[in-house]
């Protein structure tokens, strides 16, 4: 690889992976470019551009001249259907390729996805499911629309028109730093253990009895990113799907007992009927928060840019066993793991750091 042109574009770089990845782009002697469509945190050393990827005119502008090697997209815009999520999703992709037409020099482009690739869309999700676990990247897509789909082809229509080479990463559950992130599990547990311990009422957990039972795994936001710069950098890693998890696999009912003493807090299994965050916690978190963060000095007092609760509810009340094999990455090259504890553990204290959470 040349020394002289060792410019990356990160897409959602104030997000959970952008972040993540740009920072380790940087560390390696990348000049970095981070898009996001609004400001907001970024690591330091990321040149930033402002701007919504819906707005094909501002784009081009935005992003005229930058010339990247290599292209890491992390963002996403939700939406209330499966036909809208695909309409804005795609729309954005195709604005973005437009965009870097014209100046060329893009060598490969990773895509971020996860796995509602094999377990469905928000609107029917985890209920069509047909591989069996652990879910391998060669099952077929499911009938469903799916903007992970769509996004896709949207991909392999402009590698083959551009000339780049591309990967999708498909992720589980993300366990990072963040903030104002929609998807943000360790940071809503520790908002809502937090919570708990403040009210003394008990850490509950609030997804299905079988989520509490199931073997899963989760994706540490680190590993994330060794994987998207691995396979932006390594030929064996082009125009390829990859699973990303960190390796080991666990049962909530182990890891949620250490969950709690770490909190200093006391815990409950979950009941027939789970008792969501979402209704725990909607009315009640914000006043309750807002006293916390006043009395500990915290930096950020609204808790709906801290806790992700509809998205954490999703995942822990899936009535389908949910986790991922990794040979196929192995095989290809990248050999890197995590431990799941010490990863949760990790982003706990690095939250801490940032006076996000007492």
């Amino acid at each position: 690889m040349s020394s002289i042109h060792r410019r990356a574009l990160v897409v959602g770089a104030s997000g959970i992976a952008g972040q993540t990845v740009s920072r380790q782009l940087i560390d390696q002697g990348w000049e970095v470019h981070g898009l996001a469509r609004r400001p907001g945190r970024r690591p330091d050393g990321v040149r930033p551009i402002t701007v919504d990827l819906l707005d094909p005119d501002a784009t081009a502008t935005a992003l005229a001249g930058i010339r990247p090697e290599i292209v890491i997209v992390t963002a996403w815009i939700r939406k209330d259907t499966e036909a809208q999520n695909i309409e804005v999703n795609t729309a954005t992709l195709r604005n973005l390729f437009a965009a870097l037409e014209p100046d060329g020099g893009v060598r490969h482009v990773a895509l971020l996805t996860g796995l509602k690739h094999y377990l469905g869309p928000f609107e029917d999700y985890a209920t069509g499911v047909k591989a069996e676990t652990p879910f391998h990247e060669s099952e077929p897509r499911l009938p469903s629309p799916n903007f992970y789909y769509a996004q896709e082809d949207v991909l392999f229509e402009a590698a083959e028109k551009l000339g780049f080479t591309w990967s999708v990463h498909r992720s589980h559950t993300v366990f990072g730093f963040a903030v104002d992130n929609a998807m943000n599990m360790v940071l809503t547990l520790s908002v809502y253990a937090t919570l708990c311990r403040e009210l003394d009422r008990p850490f509950v957990f609030p997804g299905s009895i079988a989520q509490w039972n199931f073997v899963t795994d989760v994706t540490d936001a680190d590993l994330l990113g060794e994987q998207l710069v691995w396979a932006a950098t390594h030929p064996e890693g082009e125009n390829e799907a990859f699973n990303i998890a960190n390796g080991d696999q666990f049962r909530w009912r182990w890891l949620w007992p250490q969950i709690a003493d770490h909190f200093n807090v006391a815990w409950a299994g979950p009941s027939e009927t789970p008792l969501t965050l979402e209704e725990q916690m909607t009315a009640l978190a914000p006043g309750v928060w807002t006293q916390i963060a006043e009395r500990e000095g915290l930096a950020e007092p609204d808790v709906t840019k801290l806790a992700s609760w509809w998205h954490s509810d999703s995942d822990l009340g899936r009535e389908v066993e949910c986790l991922t094999d990794m040979t196929k990455s192995r095989e290809a090259g990248f050999l890197n793991f995590r431990s799941t504890p010490k990863s949760f553990f990790d982003k706990v204290d690095r939250y801490r750091e940032a006076r996000l959470i007492p």
